[in-house]
């Protein structure tokens, strides 16, 4: 196998896309620092990490990554990347990145601002806690293991790191893996893990990806700008947000700016905007920080490749998520009044009156029941004398004329 081909089917198998050049680094197998043109920015317009800064940009907060490793020597991420471990071999640091995915990864989520550089990380304050748990040889075994990924998680939990992105999910439940998974998400840790890819047909789709199928972790699928799942991005009960994948400008290892597809730089976007909730509301913890990221996304088609939608970091961070639960109403014991006289007045008329009222109509049914034994009905009135009008009128009177005379009395 050439060293293109197995590199190209590294990237492809790990959840992200990564240009590859012609040719790798001599006797490295390491892919090269690669630079693309101008490219705007377009995670940066749909996120608006720009309206979150004013707020926090994550500091404090330390995001393990577990992928390839991490470049510490990237000048955008210099100063930001921790040693890190080789959960892959079980010692040694993950600080360096031969082939380049979790540096992509890393970049989405702490990258600094440069001049003349189209990446920049969501939380730019934060730490990132490099974890191999991929061979560092992209010529070698190109996927995880459970196994590794099970060791990484637990390094990182020991550590008390705040967020974990497993930006390269394995397809193959283990007791070990779901193990760790529970502890970190029982310790108040934000698990995210990116859904992987699959070309579409239906025996793909219906793998599950661990730890995203797992309860707790966040599973990300990839959007495009304009809001469009990314044909590779699996479907399923898993996928719970999503988030910018396709096409987005991230950093290489070396001085490297490439186009990455995937849903591994998705997983990077929500545990950047993961690490800000922790960061500017220390009174949340993990399972409050991932509800806080469901109930607010921004709304997208129903549909099992979106999840609840799009991430909103800027949303999460401000609306505040009201968790329901359920309170017995307080018990009230029933008092006494004192009765007063006026109170004693108004009983007795009522009392009164009903008393008056029932013996009326006891009195009225007595007196029908004695008017029937005597055979009494009531009468009915006269009919009135029917008068015969003249059809026409008399000759008019004419009360002020001259009577005529001999009619006068005397």
């Amino acid at each position: 196998m050439s060293r293109r081909l197995a590199a190209v089917l590294a990237c492809v198998l790990s959840g992200v896309l990564v240009p590859v050049p012609a040719s790798a680094a001599p006797g490295t197998n390491c892919a090269e620092p690669a630079r693309v043109g101008a490219v705007p920015p377009w995670p940066r317009a749909m996120l608006t990490p720009d309206a979150v800064w004013p707020f926090t940009r994550g500091g404090g907060a330390v995001v393990a990554v577990l992928s390839t490793g991490v470049d510490a020597d990237q000048p955008q991420l210099r100063g930001h990347v921790l040693p890190g471990f080789d959960a892959v071999s079980g010692r040694g640091r993950a600080d360096t990145d031969c082939a380049g995915t979790g540096t992509q990864v890393a970049g989405v989520i702490a990258a600094q601002p440069a001049d003349g550089s189209p990446a920049v990380g969501l939380a730019p304050g934060a730490q990132i806690q490099p974890v191999r748990v991929v061979p560092d040889d992209v010529a070698g075994t190109p996927v995880a293991d459970p196994a590794w990924l099970a060791r990484g998680i637990s390094w990182a939990v020991a550590r008390k790191v705040q967020v974990i992105v497993v930006a390269t999910p394995v397809d193959r439940d283990t007791r070990a893996l779901r193990d760790a998974v529970a502890d970190a998400v029982s310790r108040g840790i934000v698990l995210v893990a990116a859904t992987g890819t699959g070309d579409g047909a239906d025996g793909d789709r219906a793998r599950k990806p661990y730890p995203a199928a797992y309860d707790g972790v966040l599973g990300v699928g990839a959007v495009d700008a304009d809001g469009r799942i990314w044909a590779d991005s699996p479907a399923g009960d898993f996928v719970d947000l999503v988030a910018p994948g396709v096409g987005v400008p991230t950093l290489q290892r070396g001085r490297g700016i490439v186009l990455v597809d995937g849903t591994g730089v998705a997983a990077g976007f929500v545990g950047a905007s993961a690490a800000l909730v922790g960061a500017k509301r220390g009174d949340l913890v993990g399972p409050d920080i991932v509800r806080a990221l469901v109930a607010t996304a921004s709304p997208a088609p129903l549909d099992e490749t979106y999840g609840a939608g799009v991430v909103n970091p800027y949303a999460a961070l401000t609306n505040r998520v009201v968790t329901p639960s359920a309170r017995p109403l307080p018990r009230v014991a029933g008092g006494s009044l004192a009765e007063s006289g006026t109170e004693r007045r108004r009983r007795d008329l009522a009392f009164g009156g009903s008393l008056l009222a029932v013996l009326a109509v006891v009195g009225v049914l007595v007196m029908t029941a004695a008017a029937r034994r005597r055979r009494w009905r009531p009468g009915l009135p006269p009919v009135l004398p029917v008068v015969d009008e003249p059809v026409e009128p008399g000759p008019p009177v004419l009360l002020l004329a001259d009577e005529p005379a001999g009619s006068r009395p005397n």
